[in-house]
């Protein structure tokens, strides 16, 4: 009588099972040369998850293959858990954006909560302590009741989890937009500090040495959860509720703290989290990396409750859980450890010198799979992508109501305050932070030094559908300007790639040309990537996401002494650095006016931004400059107003252009403020007024003028997004 009822290996193959696990024909034929046989159940249930497009990256590798991943800076690139870069002193900073949009389009709180717990993970299991939290979130507008929800959903399960964790969530960047309806994206960074000779890895070696499970009881939520995230979303995703796992910031806590531990233990192999495909991906890629095979006896793991097959094990994502290799003999140690953080752990299992991955129940062996295979053989395909002809129609910006839609483009919630959403977030505990989420990078102290590691996050999904290759250029260019403008150092970036199925050759075209212009960034901005994520098939019914490379960037200060200076004041004068020109594909000011994205061809300068790039960061670090904003979304009008906003200050400028330029988004553009006093003679930069300690705003342009009080300013901008969030369902 078998332990466990489930289809047999005849049954798997007559009646086609892994078809309904996301793997095609062809997949499951390549399956049965590697082993010369069927596979059953269990095994075929474990390529399913190893082969699928969130752990093996079957349709974006070529893509990522483009990226710069070496540098000055890079200690250790993509491979392990997190990216890892030196900041001086034997230090590093591992960092790392991974998404969690499937999971949190069916349970927005769960799926967020558990996006943030997967990410921190990463992190500890490379060795750092983590100190910073960003996020990337896009949702449908908020006029529409569901996507209410999901937002409000999804803001509360990144302070819910972030808050009681204790790190702090310093930096993001919320937008709006029905592409995203039904299908939100929730991309989770974090950063952890770590000293050189403390960084690990996730590798099995040592022929005899001990397998250790630590973290909660494995049970069956997030089963094919690897799998979920693989595939379009659509009526029936409704039904897969159980593939959302559930989170648990106190053991999470506990776990982290026990691993940080752990790692000073000269004993330890290795290490890696359970994430994405749970205990098959963390046991059989620490398997592969050391060159080993590894035998689990998966009687032996912890479960939730009794009956729960080798299958579902082996799948299941339970949150909250860690894959350590310790040295044979040295098991209790670490056993002990664990329970003094009252933590479950087990000896589940042993290295061995086979390279294959056994799995066994009670002695009888459920998977016996080639490890090399398994881990490093996905398929990799090359699709054919098509570029769309488009006839970009001609539109007049030139006569609009410019102070008509100042007052749209100031309380649309992508561009308004997120500081209602953001005001969840525990930003301070750890009392790092010295430069807190609202208007530009986050800035966090290392603690014990006078250095800040300075980190943002940013996406321009609507510029890379109006024009991929140019697109892509233009989202690292992003991050790369927010790092200048608080005086850091770019140092590398990670990224998330969201995008709709590439099986449509529209949007693998997309793929092609907006990777290629992120590739070319890089390499002139001197930002390799160093870790990362593809989330493909963000589908629904009705339409695909826009194309959203998200960039997670981080630079270093090596001194925060100026920082304490960098807040303007009254008689501070504002200059415009960079040529604006008649930039209006993909902007708000388009969305607002034709809704369509026009496809007009912009062009972003690497080498300038490069150029220019420092000699702002030089202005900041020698004192110059109170204050420095990259011109975003909406144009120079709105920068300035979000400006006067946030630091309650009046302005008073005259912009040498007329009304529609007002709301251009010509890229690698500045406003600086220059402390009184202080001269200010850089290459494209002109005059255009200064801040007073009046309670108005005044922009004069060639044929307009906007005045506002800047408190009714603050007031629209502050309160709009809670208009909406509160607004009668």
């Amino acid at each position: 009588m078998p332990k466990f009822l489930e289809p047999t290996a005849e049954e798997v193959k007559v009646e086609k099972l892994y078809q309904d696990m996301g793997l095609s024909d062809a997949e499951y034929e390549k399956v049965q040369r590697i082993l010369g046989r069927d596979p059953n159940f269990t095994e075929i249930g474990i390529f399913s998850v190893m082969w699928s497009e969130h752990c093996s990256y079957k349709h974006s590798k070529p893509f990522l293959k483009q990226f710069p991943t070496t540098g000055e800076h890079v200690l250790m690139g993509p491979g392990e858990g997190a990216g890892v870069v030196d900041i001086g002193d034997q230090q590093a900073v591992v960092f790392k954006v991974e998404s969690h949009n499937h999971p949190s389009a069916i349970e927005p709180y769960q799926g967020a909560a558990t996006g943030v717990g997967g990410i921190i993970r990463d992190i500890v299991s490379i060795g750092a302590r983590p100190i910073n939290l960003l996020n990337s979130l896009r949702f449908g507008e908020l006029s529409e009741k569901t996507n209410r929800r999901l937002c409000r959903g999804v803001v509360a399960g990144i302070g819910g989890y972030g808050n009681c964790i204790g790190i702090p969530t310093t930096a993001g960047e919320i937008e709006f937009d029905e592409r995203y309806d039904g299908n939100p994206l929730v991309n989770a960074m974090c950063i952890g500090v770590i000293d050189h000779d403390m960084i690990q890895k996730g590798t099995a070696k040592g022929e005899g040495n001990s397998v250790i499970y630590v973290g909660l009881k494995t049970g069956r939520d997030g089963i094919h959860g690897a799998t979920f995230a693989s595939e379009e979303l659509t009526e029936e995703s409704e039904s897969k509720r159980p593939s959302v796992q559930i989170g648990d910031p106190f053991v999470g806590k506990k776990l982290m703290e026990a691993t940080l531990e752990a790692i000073q233990y000269k004993e330890l192999v290795g290490i890696q989290d359970m994430g994405a495909a749970g205990l098959t991906s963390s046991s059989s890629e620490m398997a592969a990396k050391g060159g080993s095979g590894i035998h689990l006896e998966l009687e032996k793991v912890p479960v939730r409750e009794h009956g729960i097959s080798p299958y579902e094990m082996m799948l299941s994502e339970t949150q909250e859980r860690m894959l350590l290799v310790v040295e044979k003999g040295t098991e209790q140690k670490f056993l002990d450890l664990f329970d003094y953080y009252e933590l479950d752990s087990a000896v589940i299992g042993k290295v061995t010198n086979t390279n294959r991955f056994v799995l066994t129940y009670e002695g009888e062996v459920y998977a016996d799979i080639p490890v090399e295979p398994l881990a490093d053989e996905a398929p990799v395909y090359i699709l054919e992508g098509e570029k769309p002809e488009y006839t970009p129609e001609t539109r007049d910006y030139a006569n609009i109501d410019a102070d008509d839609v100042f007052t749209k483009l100031l309380t649309h919630p992508t561009i308004a305050s997120k500081q209602y959403l953001y005001s969840q977030y525990d930003q301070q505990v750890g009392a790092n932070t010295i430069v807190k989420p609202g208007l530009q990078a986050s800035v966090v102290r290392v603690e014990g030094t006078n250095k800040a590691v300075a980190s943002t996050i940013d996406g321009e999904a609507r510029y890379v559908f109006n024009d991929p290759y140019e697109g892509g250029k233009m989202v690292v260019a992003e991050a790369y300007r927010n790092l200048i403008a608080v005086g850091a150092k770019p140092l590398a970036m990670t990224d998330c790639l969201n995008y709709g199925s590439p099986e449509k050759k529209e949007i693998y075209q997309q793929l092609i040309d907006s990777t290629r212009g992120m590739a070319e960034a890089c390499d002139v901005l001197q930002t390799p990537v160093v870790s990362g994520n593809v989330s493909l098939y963000n589908e629904t019914r009705t339409s695909s996401i826009f194309p959203t490379p998200v960039v997670g960037m981080v630079g270093l200060i090596e001194d925060i002494d100026y920082l304490n200076h960098f807040q303007p004041e009254a008689g501070d004068t504002l200059y415009l650095v960079g040529d604006t020109k008649a930039h209006f594909g993909g902007s708000q000011i388009e969305k607002l006016l034709y809704q369509r994205v026009n496809h007009e061809s912009e062009h972003v300068d690497l080498t300038e931004e490069a150029a220019r790039g420092e000699a702002i960061r030089e202005a900041v670090r020698s004192g110059q400059l109170s204050h420095v904003q990259t011109v975003g979304k909406g144009g120079v009008l709105i920068t300035l107003a979000r400006m006067s906003a946030y630091f309650d200050l009046g302005i008073d400028a005259v912009l040498p252009f007329s009304r529609e330029l007002f709301f251009s988004e010509t890229p690698g553009r500045y406003i600086v403020s220059v402390k009184a006093g202080q001269e200010f003679n850089m290459k494209d930069a002109i005059k255009i007024g200064t801040f007073t300690d009046q309670d108005e705003f005044k922009v004069q342009g060639s044929d307009t003028t906007i005045e506002r009080r800047t408190s009714d300013i603050k007031r629209e901008w502050e309160g709009a997004i809670e208009a909406c969030m509160t607004s009668a369902d």
